[in-house]
């Protein structure tokens, strides 16, 4: 009879290295779905941000002068936002690389698709919450820009909003207000206003700057996954 010990031996080695490798698959897709819930937390987390900054933007509108404290809390919420935006945009480079690097061993697999779509879902999810950032940023500076332009007229001074534009991008602000008389307590409290609207926007504009080359990037990101799909 054929000995057949080194046969099944060999079966034997070949079941226990695919149990292994099956074994570290699960590992690695428990990890990734790990990732996943953390990556989706900190896009709930720059949400609720988002929201809560459009609650300051509002409370800061709505004082000529608004506290110092809640000038700092929209501070300390912008820098939040900027710190969770780019945590959030590494993790999902990191798990694009990973894909990329499969996809050039000409590895497919169920696992594959899965990273793939939770990927896209994730970046869509997250160029969505940025972009609404971005648009409450927008409206804001428009809404400093209008009060500046109010304040203006209250001390006699009228400007087109190409000027006051031309202005806010040079930030020389002292061409329309150094010939300003201080006759009357309403013109200085006019000044006040506009110096602290444009305060704010200037604060506004380093942070849309700040975020603007990731913003396209992972813009770019999900347009070309929407190519692709």
């Amino acid at each position: 009879m054929k000995d057949r010990t080194q046969e099944l031996r060999s079966a034997k080695d070949s079941d226990d290295e695919e149990e292994v490798v099956h074994v570290d698959r699960d590992h690695f897709m428990d990890e990734f779905f790990e990732q996943v819930e953390e990556i989706r937390g900190c896009i709930e987390k720059l949400s609720e941000d988002v929201e809560q900054v459009k609650k300051q933007h509002s409370a800061i509108l709505a004082a000529p002068n608004p506290d110092e404290k809640t000038k700092q809390e929209l501070e300390d919420l912008t820098a939040d936002i900027k710190k969770t935006a780019n945590k959030v945009r590494s993790k999902l480079k990191a798990i694009e690389q990973s894909i990329e690097q499969e996809e050039g061993l000409n590895r497919s697999s169920a696992d594959l698709r899965i990273r793939k779509t939770q990927h896209s879902t994730l970046s869509r999810k997250f160029v969505e919450v940025m972009t609404e950032y971005n648009a409450t940023q927008s409206k804001y500076r428009d809404r400093c820009k209008d009060r500046i332009q109010r304040q203006l007229e209250i001390t006699g001074r009228t400007t087109t909003n190409e000027e006051l534009e031309d202005m806010l991008e040079s930030g020389k602000l002292a061409i329309f207000t150094d010939d300003i008389k201080m006759d009357s307590q309403m013109t200085k409290q006019a000044l006040n206003e506009i110096e602290t609207r444009h305060n704010e926007i200037i604060k506004l504009e380093t942070s849309i700057r700040e975020l603007h080359d990731m913003f396209v990037d992972m813009a770019m990101l999900v347009e070309s996954q929407g190519e692709m799909i």
